[in-house]
């Protein structure tokens, strides 16, 4: 993707993802969220939502990204999102660090009380039945990064009840 320091680990399954990752998102609860960043094409603004969604917690950066149907990476402090996009000369839209956005500006400067991760379980048959999504209760709002089948989708308000909700512990 030409996006300096990505380098994602792509893994399956609710269980995968907790034992690799669970307990360092449990530690993010009672950090800040200082700033965030999204790509996005520098002619139009549109979001690039195959790329990373960057989120920073009092000098912590944490990475999310899905992938295909099932696959979710998680990272850690490993992209530089001063540095240009490269790799997109054959593309007529120039991919730009953004950090703009209408959902994540307002939660910039909250505390995050807790991070879940939930599990997609329709009652009946389902393509995307257990994508795993990530999220972020704030005490203003609540931020979920789910699957869009194949890219991220961020999501704010209240998750759907077909999610089984999976509590990380420290």
């Amino acid at each position: 993707m030409g996006i300096s320091g990505f380098e994602p680990s792509f893994l399956i399954g609710v269980d995968a993802i907790r034992q690799a990752h669970g307990s360092r998102l449990a530690r993010l609860a009672g950090r800040r969220l200082t700033g965030f960043a999204l790509v996005r094409f520098a002619e139009d603004g549109d979001w690039l939502a195959d790329c990373p969604v960057v989120l920073a917690f009092d000098g912590l950066q944490v990475e999310v990204c899905h992938w295909k149907l099932d696959e979710l990476s998680i990272g850690w402090d490993t992209i530089d999102t001063a540095a240009i996009i490269t790799g997109w000369e054959w593309f007529e839209l120039t991919p730009q660090w953004s950090h703009s956005d209408e959902r994540l500006e307002p939660l910039v400067g909250q505390e995050l009380c807790e991070v879940t991760l939930l599990e997609w379980r329709p009652a009946d048959h389902d393509l995307a039945a257990g994508t795993v999504a990530v999220e972020l209760v704030f005490a203003g709002g609540c931020l979920r990064i789910v699957n869009g089948l194949d890219e991220n989708c961020i999501e704010v308000g209240a998750a759907h009840p077909d999610y089984v909700r999976h509590r990380l512990s420290r």
